[in-house]
């Protein structure tokens, strides 16, 4: 039952994540401190060689030879780690309309703003129209748009279950049979996409919430199974949970706000089904005025990860940027560390995501591993709040972020 799409032969990134940006160029990052992965030991005064979108050397200085040719950047005092994923983000903001022709350097602004100012390489896109996110990944790959690699999934709603924050005008992909599942799953993975997004409950405002039936559910889940991609999930409430796990389900797009815990049974289902969860935390401080209210939802979702990650469940970093304009990341971080340690939170943005995704040349400072890094104003470890104080972003060896 462990997630079927982990044991197929096929990597679910792709191409995606192997494209690199052209006119490839030796970066050396100097000075600074390296942790290679969370676990590791920190390395003083560290340098860290890029050549042609990998890393070709790590070591201390005087160690390592410098290409004569090579753009020097110096981190002395800074600390340099793996690039940050975020496997919950939206391209659908207004600015990314027509993204295919917008100007490019409209669009690299903006990428900072809401992205590689905040660490991250690769992002998980959970929705959006992919007539704008086709056309700004392969700019992305071309090197016309500074920006992250992007992942993209595409969704599937319960029939009549059009969440009340999206404008109704949207026309949605519902399925109300097994059968319209299915061919949603396979046409949105014949157009591109990376995996599915199942809406397992649809918020409905001050109506009762529309829940997905499992067997409908489990109909995508088996067509991107069968190709090798995840399928993640919205759930709204405890029915919402338990299709998830019903259906085979791979990553928990949110916590629960409506639940206070997940019970003992729910976390063993999710622990023997390889189940991953992405928090979202801070976006639950934005969703009420009351702040009562909004310090019940908080308590709620920091429990559930609590429980989660002492069942020994994966943990995703993700924000839901892109629905929310909340960019800084410096509250997520904060209210995970309730939960989380420092090295745990760390991993949530580099090998967990790295691990659980197939990507076998992302997550570490290593040697042969892609470029991608993030170098950091302060150490992680010792506060996690540096974890969203980036100075520089790298994405197969090209600065697309450098704080001026």
């Amino acid at each position: 039952m462990i997630g079927t799409w982990l044991r197929v032969a096929l990597v679910v990134v792709g191409s995606v994540l192997a494209s690199v940006a052209v006119h490839a160029e030796t970066v050396v990052l100097r000075g600074g401190s390296v942790y290679a992965s969370p676990d590791a030991a920190a390395l003083p005064d560290a340098v860290i060689v890029m050549t042609d979108g990998v890393i070709s050397a790590v070591g201390k200085s005087g160690d390592v030879t410098l290409p004569s040719d090579s753009r020097v950047i110096d981190c002395t005092g800074k600390t340099i780690v793996a690039g940050f994923w975020n496997s919950h983000v939206h391209f659908t903001q207004n600015v990314w309309r027509g993204a295919g022709a917008a100007p490019a350097a409209a669009l690299t602004q903006h990428m900072q703003e809401m992205l590689t100012r905040w660490g991250f390489t690769t992002v998980w896109d959970l929705g959006s129209d992919p007539r704008n996110t086709l056309p700004l990944r392969r700019r992305i790959a071309a090197g016309e748009v500074a920006g992250p690699n992007i992942l993209l999934a595409g969704n599937v709603f319960p029939k009549g279950g059009h969440p009340v924050y999206l404008p109704p005008e949207i026309q949605l992909p519902e399925a109300a049979t097994p059968e319209e599942a299915a061919k949603w799953a396979r046409d949105w993975l014949a157009m591109g996409e990376d995996g599915i997004k199942l809406f397992t409950g649809a918020f409905m405002g001050d109506k009762p919430v529309v829940n997905m039936d499992p067997a409908i559910a489990k109909a995508a889940v088996d067509v991107a199974h069968a190709q090798g991609r995840p399928v993640f999930a919205h759930p709204q409430n405890k029915i919402g949970v338990e299709t998830v796990i019903a259906s085979d389900v791979d990553v928990l797009a949110h916590t629960t706000p409506s639940e206070r815990a997940y019970s003992e049974d729910q976390l063993a289902r999710f622990k023997a089904q390889g189940t991953a969860l992405i928090p979202t935390l801070a976006l639950f401080t934005t969703v009420v005025l009351d702040p009562g209210v909004t310090n019940r939802l908080v308590a709620a979702t920091v429990n559930q990860l609590k429980q989660f990650s002492e069942n020994g469940g994966t943990v995703l970093f993700g924000t839901d940027v892109g629905f929310t304009t909340q960019y800084d990341t410096t509250q997520e971080v904060e209210l995970m560390h309730r939960a989380l340690s420092e090295r745990q939170v760390l991993a949530s943005l580099t090998t967990n995501p790295a691990r659980f995704f197939k990507a076998a040349k992302k997550g570490k400072v290593e040697q042969g591993f892609d470029a991608d890094l993030v170098v950091l104003d302060g150490d992680p470890l010792s506060d996690v709040g540096n974890l969203a104080k980036v100075s520089t972003t790298i994405r197969a060896g090209h600065v697309i972020y450098q704080k001026p």
